[in-house]
């Protein structure tokens, strides 16, 4: 594990309250990439019963920010979209993980793959971000 991209990461998210409410947890990091993890609670539902995909979005938007922001300078989403391709329960247990597509001096693209604990695809998500050329502040 990279350490200067776990420092990075680990500040993003003791300052990040949604992904903390999430539940989400880091399982590797490097520059560029990162794999996470949460579990699907009850309020995180919609009216149907299956996870809100608002929700399932927010854990690959908070995957592409942690990604996309290992690599030093401070950058911000510009484009996203996400393809639900399975439905996902309470209990499941999520898994994102990025790849890095383009890592460019201002623009960079990453796929963050999702799938539950049965390694079934759940969503595919496509990110593009500005690298505003600012660095990190961690203290």
């Amino acid at each position: 594990m990279n350490k200067e991209s776990h420092s990075i990461i680990n500040h993003m998210l003791s300052n990040d309250a949604f992904s903390r409410w999430m539940g989400i947890e880091v399982l590797e990091s490097e520059p560029g990439y990162c794999k996470l993890s949460m579990t699907i609670r009850k309020e995180m539902t919609n009216g149907f019963g299956v996870c809100h995909g608002g929700i399932t979005f927010s854990f690959a938007d908070s995957a592409l920010a942690f990604a996309s922001n290992s690599r030093g300078p401070i950058s911000l989403a510009l484009e996203n979209n996400i393809n639900f391709t399975k439905k996902v329960s309470v209990g499941d247990i999520l898994t994102a993980e990025t790849e890095e597509l383009q890592n460019g001096r201002t623009i960079g693209v990453y796929k963050v793959s999702i799938s539950n604990q049965n390694d079934e695809l759940v969503a595919e998500f496509r990110g593009t971000v500005y690298r505003t050329g600012k660095s990190h502040s961690i203290e």
